[in-house]
């Protein structure tokens, strides 16, 4: 029986993801800055398409500005390289016109013939900052439009932000019938009632198993009231060795040379650092145990050198999979897993793990993905 009730309840497998880390988040130790690991396109398309070769379902690919790589462009990079797995695009809201990201995304779509995802963000602009209200108001309408977009013949959106009447939306009709599958993690009200009325798959940070289970039914009591059923997904970092002591060791060997004040600069830098969701990750490594343990198996030693996801699941092969086993009787339908170094770790998870679950794509359960390319005007379909 899972937590609430769940879109994919006859599923009997998830989506496994992977990370690629395009904001300067490789580390052989965490904090330690290294160039042969920086996020350049070189190293992280290795990183995605060794993602592909272990046969993740998705990767997702994140937006910061201080450093790292746009992600769209990112993404349509890795278009020509891969050919099974799903590319998760961060896309903050605001950042882009909403026809023209519209457009983008239509076009990434098709470019990769339906394997596109996205995750909304709501984070603050460079050099502004915003009333947590305003952005999640921001990133709703950008919502509405886009879905309009997707699904309508005409734009006709009034709203406190942007405004459009009658504007032709076939130009960016999408690869995916009705478009991308849309992720999205925030716990503000703002951000649960964005989710609860528009968004397919809600994600979380890893907390003890009652935080997430609480988060769960929070989003779905707002779900309810637009009579809707969401999916729910974890983001957690992952150390697997073939015994719980080899993982443990590696734990505090990636935090060896970490220098505190350092790793405080590195999580203030991000755009979401003052956010309530980073805030309870903060939480989390206050309430820990000596060895920075919340839980059996679940560390929050990572976040000392990064804002957002800040724990992972350490320990044998066995563990961590009945660990995902009790995530997965929650409802938790879809995992989004990184590791120092990202290409190594994927290599450990890849073949410890992965071939021992049973795994999906999302965009495809949700029947979103053509047979065949559609017939529109970015497609095979007639240009006005």
């Amino acid at each position: 029986m899972t937590v609430v009730p769940i879109k994919s309840s006859n599923l009997d497998s998830s989506e496994i993801s992977w990370f690629s880390a395009l904001c300067s988040d490789d580390y052989q130790f965490l904090g330690v800055p290294d160039g042969n690991l920086r996020s350049s396109w070189d190293h992280c398309s290795k990183i995605v398409t060794e993602a592909e070769k272990h046969k993740f379902n998705n990767i997702l690919c994140p937006s910061s500005y201080q450093v790292g790589q746009d992600t769209l462009s990112f993404v349509a990079g890795c278009a020509p390289l891969t050919t099974d797995i799903n590319l998760l695009a961060a896309v903050r809201c605001g950042e882009m016109q909403p026809i023209m990201l519209a457009r983008t995304i239509a076009t990434l779509d098709h470019m990769l013939s339906g394997r596109l995802t996205i995750n909304i963000i709501s984070s603050d602009f460079p050099g502004q900052t915003e009333d947590s209200t305003y952005r999640y108001q921001r990133s709703r309408e950008v919502v509405e439009i886009l879905k309009q977009a997707w699904t309508k013949d005409f734009i006709n959106h009034k709203g406190n932000i942007y405004n459009f009447e009658n504007i032709d939306t076939s130009p960016v009709v999408p690869y995916q019938k009705n478009g991308p599958l849309l992720y999205f993690g925030g716990y503000s009200p703002s951000a649960l009632e964005l989710c609860g009325e528009h968004c397919d798959v809600y994600l979380m940070w890893p907390e003890k198993k009652e935080e997430l289970a609480n988060r769960m039914r929070a989003v779905n009591d707002i779900a309810k009231k637009y009579k809707r059923t969401l999916d729910y997904g974890l983001r957690v970092h992952v150390i697997v060795r073939d015994t719980e002591q080899e993982a443990q060791e590696y734990a505090e060997y990636i935090t060896s040379k970490l220098d505190d004040e350092y790793g405080k600069m590195i999580r203030d830098r991000a755009l979401d650092s003052t956010s309530l969701g980073v805030s309870h990750q903060s939480k989390n490594r206050e309430i820990a145990d000596k060895y920075g343990y919340i839980e059996p198996n679940l560390w929050t030693g990572v976040g000392r050198a990064r804002s957002g996801c800040g724990a992972a699941l350490v320990g044998s092969s066995d563990q961590i999979l009945s660990k995902i086993d009790e995530y997965e009787k929650m409802g938790i339908r879809a995992f989004i897993f990184s590791g120092y170094p990202h290409i190594d770790e994927a290599k450990h998870f890849g073949s410890k793990v992965l071939p021992y679950l049973k795994t999906c794509s999302l965009p495809n359960v949700y029947g979103r993905v053509p047979n065949e390319t559609p017939s529109t005007p970015l497609g095979i379909g007639i240009r006005k």
